[in-house]
């Protein structure tokens, strides 16, 4: 079954914990997948990232931005 991973600096990043969580259909109730659960220090990192990362998406103009969005 699919594990889905946090995202961390434009990448996918597995994070430090093993432990998983069921992602599940809200129409069917069946499990469709697992998602990754983070620690502290994973959260941490990832807002860390998006704070680095927000003065260039600032400065980034509204169509480049809808691009990337979309």
């Amino acid at each position: 079954m699919a594990v889905i991973s946090h995202w961390l600096n434009n990448k996918s990043y597995p994070g430090t914990r093993a432990d998983t969580a069921a992602v599940t259909n809200p129409a069917t109730g069946a499990v469709t997948g697992q998602v990754a659960l983070a620690s502290v220090e994973d959260a941490r990192a990832v807002i860390d990232a998006a704070a680095a990362a927000f003065p260039a998406w600032r400065d980034t103009s509204l169509a480049k931005r809808t691009q990337v969005i979309f």
